[in-house]
């Protein structure tokens, strides 16, 4: 029989270089486990509770810790430990992962970027110094976890929130001063430059369509190919109409005037604009269409 462990790492924010957080989170959670205490006689099995027994730690032989190398510039430049912003523009990417004892055990490489031994030998060796820092914090915080436990103090989630360590971007509501707000917004107004001229009249651009003011051309005004078909079919209708309508008038004008130079004369006006016809029958003659 063995002990079935799951590790579940979930991503709250970051700002960059995802995988050494992760490792380091995932390796401290395992150094940090407990599983309850067991004892084996001949076949038969005993798990203890935590009342009757303390549980023990897990038997972990070695902190395997990443540590990412950005380049840039196909390699010219090296970079430890990425920002979010930095790994945005970066030619690429090698994670090594080693423990303190300088035992390499991972490599990874990606992008677009070749290396040369030299390159990763350069790496290795900021690794090996970098394993050491990572892992005397690591064995720190857990000496200092465990004392605190012991002398029944706060320890994990509990401690963490005084200090603002998990929720370090939550930010207290401030009150907001609304006094002279008048004032405030007259000043701002008499400094600000007036407002450009508007121009009120409209634009045609295409049929249906029209604009008012400065803006750009919309596209509306593009009729489709079923539209202009029914738009130029309407516009051929209506002209006929009014062909047909000045026809028929003029027809009507002509019979008005042959009937009314039988009687008197037409009188015609001094207008600028257009010119107008005044009719003066004695009686109101029949129009005949």
């Amino acid at each position: 029989q063995v002990w079935q462990i799951r590790l579940d790492l979930h991503l709250l924010n970051h700002d960059g270089n995802i995988i050494d957080a992760a490792g380091i989170a995932g390796i401290v959670a395992l150094c940090h486990f407990r599983r309850p205490d067991v004892s084996v006689q001949g076949e038969e099995v005993t798990v203890y509770t935590p009342e009757e027994r303390d549980p023990v730690p897990l038997s972990i032989h070695h902190m395997p810790i990443c540590v990412s190398f950005a380049f840039f510039h196909q390699g010219t430049y090296l970079l430890v430990d990425p920002s979010e912003r930095e790994e945005r523009v970066m030619d690429g990417l090698l994670v090594i992962a080693m423990n303190k004892h300088r035992e390499i055990c991972t490599i990874q490489s990606s992008g677009g970027i070749m290396l040369i031994t030299d390159q990763v030998l350069r790496c290795s060796k900021i690794t090996a110094v970098k394993v050491a820092e990572i892992t005397e914090l690591i064995q720190k915080a857990l000496e200092n976890d465990q004392k605190v436990r012991k002398e029944g103090g706060k320890f994990g989630f509990a401690e963490s929130i005084p200090n603002q360590k998990i929720t370090a971007f939550k930010m207290e509501s401030t009150a907001v001063d609304t006094n002279k707000v008048e004032e405030q917004a007259e000043e701002i107004i008499a400094k600000a430059e007036p407002p450009s001229e508007v121009f009120s009249t409209p634009i045609l651009h295409a049929p249906g369509t029209a604009q008012i003011g400065e803006g750009i051309e919309n596209s509306w005004g593009d009729l489709e190919e079923s539209e202009r078909e029914d738009t130029v079919e309407e516009e051929g209708e209506s002209e006929a109409t009014a062909f047909e309508y000045q026809k028929m008038e003029t027809e009507d004008t002509s019979t008005v005037r042959e009937t009314e130079d039988t009687n008197e004369p037409i009188v015609l006006s001094d207008s600028e604009e257009e010119e107008v016809v005044i009719l003066e029958p004695q009686e109101v003659p029949k129009k005949t269409r």
